[in-house]
């Protein structure tokens, strides 16, 4: 991202809990309108497409909207290797179903740090959780989390958000949290009595801490879960805050030596299941296809369900214009269906290009096309005078916390197909940051509309 858009973005954005509140120029503009149909209209200002003060309106200002039409599709499975955070939860809804995400990462030794003498006496070890956020409802109450041991090793390889690994049954970590109004945390479990002694005896005298080939053969790494019924996952940090601390000291001391055995430089990826049975998305069943669900539609990070915009209205409204300058064009997304303010939503969402294959469209060179942003260029010129979509400056759908709604200022885009500069593509609604947590939306989709102010002289 450019330093100017940066610095645009910084100007139209505040924060707002764990999510953005957009200064909305969007919202003013059509206020601005509405106040001129209060003012000057002599005609039902509910009407759509009417021009201002009709029979001597000297402007033609026009306001239009139209809905695009929506559906669900599930794309195909996406890498989830090396997020840097571990998305661990068990959430349940009538419209998802229940989603399960499970953590998986290696586990780290320093091979050169020192190592407890066979005479040292074991004092305490945990198990570190460097919560860095808490998504969920009744928050007041007990979240349980488990550390199991992996029964078969993380690999050199890529892994997606459908891959699963094999652990041990029984934990040999866990502990209950109350996060409250905490967006965050860190937490530390007792580790079980005979895991502890089994590891601290290998620390002594094994020769699977000699190096960290032969830890991982003894330790293939964790499998991280939380509790079905809790409703409510987190996102943890993988790094030396995530891990085993384990506490010695020898006959005389005063204080502890403590050994680490972090998720520090460690492979990791997470896991997503989801059982939509009884839901209206239990009829997605296959990656890259279309669904009508109903009068709902939505949005559910890490697995991989988005919102696709059926774009053709464009065209039966651009069709009947002709001399006219767009003012001010605005995608707006919503009120979203109700959620606790401690359940995430997406802080803002991409406008990716699609087709019929339902899937992201892309460069030659592989860049996804989106939506640019609003007053940048929507298309390059080539040396030959070719003109091709633009990638430099994506557009993004921003939440609006008190309103619970999303917008954002299409104007270029629509300039651009008015031209002929673009040809229209159908959308696809994805989190930007999908892989990172287990945020949702759910929307009627007869509140995702284009609204539109153009001017055009008599």
């Amino acid at each position: 991202m450019t330093s100017a858009l940066k610095q645009n973005q910084k100007h139209r954005l505040t924060k707002s809990y764990s999510i953005f509140t957009r200064i909305s120029p969007v919202k003013l503009a059509f206020g601005a309108i509405a106040s001129l149909f209060l003012i000057s209209s002599c005609s039902d200002p509910a009407t759509v497409g009417i021009e201002l003060a009709p029979g001597n309106n000297q402007i033609g200002v026009v306001f239009e909207e139209f809905e695009l039409p929506a559906q669900v599709v599930l794309l195909d499975s996406f890498n989830t290797t090396n997020q840097s955070v571990l998305v661990v939860g068990e959430e349940e809804d009538d419209f998802f179903g229940k989603t399960s995400g499970t953590g998986y990462s290696r586990m780290y030794i320093n091979s050169s740090a020192t190592r407890p003498d066979i005479d040292a006496i074991l004092d305490s070890i945990y198990f570190s959780l460097n919560i860095i956020s808490v998504d969920g409802a009744d928050l007041d109450e007990p979240k349980y989390f488990s550390i199991h041991k992996l029964t078969e090793p993380i690999l050199d390889t890529l892994y997606y958000n459908f891959d699963e690994l094999s652990y041990e049954a029984n934990p040999f970590s866990s502990g209950e949290i109350v996060f409250g109004e905490a967006t965050d945390s860190l937490a530390s479990f007792q580790v079980e009595e005979p895991f502890a002694e089994e590891i601290f005896s290998k620390m002594k005298t094994g020769v699977e801490f000699n190096d960290l080939f032969s830890f991982r053969d003894y330790f293939p790494g964790i499998a991280l879960k939380a509790r079905e019924g809790d409703n409510s996952s987190i996102g943890v940090g993988v790094g030396s805050s995530t891990g085993l601390k384990i506490y010695y000291h020898y006959e005389g001391d005063t204080t502890s030596t403590l050994y680490n055995i972090t998720t520090a430089s460690s492979r990791s990826f997470n896991g997503v299941k989801s059982d939509r049975s009884g839901t209206p998305t239990s009829i997605v069943t296959d990656t890259k296809t279309a669904y009508d669900v109903g009068p709902l539609v939505g949005i559910k990070s890490n697995l991989g369900m988005v919102i696709k915009l059926d774009t053709s209205p464009f065209d039966a409204f651009l069709d009947t214009l002709s001399g006219v300058t767009f003012n001010q064009v605005s995608l707006e997304l919503g009120e979203i269906e109700p959620r606790a303010e401690t359940e995430l939503v997406p802080a803002n969402i991409s406008i990716y290009f699609t087709d019929s294959s339902n899937e992201i469209l892309t460069t030659s060179a592989g860049t996804p096309l989106t939506v640019q942003a609003d007053g940048y260029p929507q298309v390059i010129v080539g040396e030959n005078g070719d003109e091709t979509p633009n990638t430099s400056y994506p557009a993004a759908l921003i939440y609006d916390s008190e309103a619970r709604d999303y917008s954002e200022l299409i104007t270029s885009h629509v300039n651009a197909l008015f031209r002929g500069n673009l040809t229209r593509k159908d959308w696809l609604l994805y989190n930007s940051d999908s892989k990172k947590s287990l945020s949702q939306l759910i929307v009627n989709n007869n509140k995702i509309k284009v609204k539109v102010i153009y001017s055009r002289s008599r």
